[in-house]
């Protein structure tokens, strides 16, 4: 399944049981040459707090937190394949129990809100070094690679470092992207956002992801670069965001402090997959 081009191999693990450890099952049928490929894989299991639970691992094999595009798909296959036939779902993940509305098309799930609930602004919270002040990191100067860059870090349950540049060049994205997600000031890693804005409600991303390299959406990215935006003066509480697969909608919600995202969710192909 994918959001926005962000594709993940989901398991059913109300039937089924893993023939290897998840870490290690994820490496490989991640890789796209000798197993499924995609960018990860996505447990969909049983949950004593919420409809579902999911567990997501990157294509690294190394856990995450949260997934915001892989949260619209397993709420679409939870809804679609009969786990829990409810438009408003909730579902367990690494980062609390989240709230999710669907919008129903002729049977099927069309679009997918996500509460992504509050966004984390202090350097503990993300957990970066950069700065020892206990206040958010925001438009913040400092160097990778030898490169003066203004940066923002916000996590949405998983850490974020957002960039806003004229150009979101291979040479940032590639280059730089895996640099600042392995930098030392960054102790769990993190993700790198490099944005282009195009006006205060429309935006450009792409994101180098930890642990899976360039993705071509990242959800809680888009989370993270909406608070970011409003907090930098670059964008307003409502924004549309482009990714290399498509569109994400974010809102900021100024009552509650809580974003929301709404996007797409799609189911490409099942199938069975066997270790030998």
């Amino acid at each position: 399944m994918h959001g926005a081009g962000n594709d993940y191999v989901y398991v059913n693990c109300f039937q089924e049981t893993l023939p290897l450890p998840a870490p290690q099952l994820a490496i490989r049928i991640s890789d796209r040459r000798f197993g499924v490929g995609g960018d990860g894989l996505i447990l969909i299991e049983p949950s004593s707090l919420a409809d579902a639970r999911m567990r997501m691992f990157n294509a690294d094999g190394s856990e995450a937190e949260m997934c915001g595009n892989g949260i619209r798909c397993v709420a679409k296959y939870v809804y679609e394949h009969g786990i829990c036939d409810q438009e408003n779902l909730t579902i367990e993940t690494g980062n609390g129990v989240l709230q999710l509305q669907l919008q129903i098309e002729q049977g099927k799930v069309a679009w997918v809100t996500v509460d992504m609930g509050e966004p984390r602004l202090f350097p503990d919270e993300i957990p970066t070094t950069l700065s020892s002040e206990r206040r958010p990191i925001i438009n913040f100067k400092t160097q990778f690679d030898g490169r003066e860059l203004s940066v923002n870090t916000v996590s949405m349950g998983n850490p974020h470092c957002v960039i806003f540049v004229p150009t979101a060049s291979d040479d940032l994205v590639l280059g730089l992207g895996p640099k600042i997600e392995n930098d030392p000031r960054f102790p769990k890693r993190t993700n790198v956002e490099f944005i282009e804005v195009i006006s205060p409600v429309e935006l450009r991303q792409r994101t180098w992801e930890r642990g899976s390299g360039e993705t071509w959406a990242c959800g809680t990215g888009a989370s993270a670069v909406c608070v970011a935006g409003v907090l930098s003066g670059h964008s307003q509480r409502e924004v549309l965001i482009h990714l290399l697969g498509g569109d994400l909608k974010l809102r900021w919600d100024e009552a509650s402090n809580h974003v929301f995202m709404t996007g797409g969710a799609t189911e490409v192909f099942h199938g069975v997959y066997g270790v030998y």
